[in-house]
């Protein structure tokens, strides 16, 4: 006689309590982890405000100050933005395991409709135990941090530098004089604020594109995981 092929165990069955106990305990912690995680990107952001705050006084604390804050503090945004990438990274796995448990196991039980092992949302879970990785890449967690949090910071940034360079201490009254003013050491000024558009633009461009690729990636995605 011919052998059946015997169904997979877990499929299409009630979850016993003692594994729902766990799952309990599974996604407490998977909640703990995602806030973890998420305060510490509200740190690294809160870590360039302030920063971009210290260098709006030093900007303007009196008329012979220089631009030249406004200047640095946009290369260490850049570093604090670099820094939040990677953290988000992080958050986004735990989050995305949360809100799987959330979606599959906590709404169909308070709906009334019973949860069931149905091979789907469980085998994604396993797996990514099995395996974790990243579910979102370095470029475009950049990206999403720029277009939530950072391209403010850098907003600002540019417009306090304009504005130093423009009305402080007297508003300008011809392009030499605001040469001369973002003029920085033996760096003429007119190469500083060629190096400022080139800078905001790139993080325009960066901001569209990394918008872009998550569009994309979300009509190409294979696991309804990555997406969450």
């Amino acid at each position: 006689m011919p052998e059946t092929e015997t169904p997979h165990p877990t499929k299409q069955q009630e979850i016993d309590p003692a594994a729902f106990g766990a799952l309990a305990h599974l996604y407490r912690a998977e909640v703990f982890r995602s806030t973890h995680w998420r305060t510490r990107l509200d740190n690294t952001t809160n870590w360039a405000v302030v920063t971009t705050g210290i260098a709006l006084s030093a900007t303007f604390s009196n008329i012979a100050a220089s631009p030249l804050p406004m200047v640095l503090v946009g290369l260490l945004v850049t570093v604090f933005l670099i820094f939040e990438a990677r953290r988000y990274r992080y958050y986004n796995l735990f989050r995305a395991r949360a809100r799987l448990l959330e979606i599959d196991l906590y709404a169909p039980l308070l709906r009334g409709e019973g949860v069931k092992w149905n091979g789907a949302w469980g085998e994604m879970l396993g797996e990514d135990y099995e395996t974790p990785h990243y579910h979102i890449s370095f470029i475009r967690a950049a990206g999403r941090r720029l277009r939530s949090n950072y391209s403010w910071i850098l907003a600002i940034q540019a417009v306090a530098y304009y504005g130093k360079v423009a009305i402080h201490p007297v508003p300008l009254t011809d392009m030499t004089e605001a040469f001369a003013r973002a003029a920085i050491g033996p760096i003429p000024g007119w190469i500083v604020m060629l190096a400022g558009v080139i800078f905001h633009t790139g993080w325009i461009v960066f901001a569209i594109v990394t918008w872009r690729l998550d569009q994309l990636y979300r009509e190409r995605r294979k696991s309804p995981m990555e997406h969450m």
